[in-house]
């Protein structure tokens, strides 16, 4: 893979990365007892009226679900990074070929080919 094109995905794929730890941050907090890309979502507190409390909860349940969206793309982030370091990335996990740079200008966090992804999605 051409040196430049790794050096701008690096770099995009390290932005993307702070912006989704920034977006966790602001209701989450990382989990202390690891050293992932694992966040805990706080639990807001809105007051003790039973309407509040309603809300509370609603607000947490939605902090849940997107606090585990955003992991699952930050691990996808990091890694890729990882991969970078350990030059094999850009490397089909299935079929071990080479991915296309327009797949990964598009998709920088992709770790499988089209063609072994149309076969996944059994889009044949």
């Amino acid at each position: 893979m051409d040196t430049q094109l790794l050096t701008e995905l690096k770099k995009s794929l390290e932005n993307e990365k702070g912006k989704l730890e920034q977006e966790l941050g602001k209701f989450a907090h990382r989990n202390p007892k690891t050293t992932t890309a694992d966040f805990d979502a706080n639990f807001p507190n809105l007051g003790d009226k039973e309407d509040e409390n309603a809300a509370e909860v609603a607000a947490y349940g939605d902090n849940l679900s997107l606090e585990s969206e955003l992991e699952k793309q930050l691990r996808d982030v990091v890694s890729s990074l990882k991969q970078i370091d350990d030059e094999t990335y850009g490397i089909c996990k299935y079929c071990k070929q080479q991915i296309s740079e327009a797949r990964l200008l598009a998709r920088p966090t992709s770790s499988s080919c089209i063609d072994c992804k149309k076969t996944l999605t059994q889009e044949v």
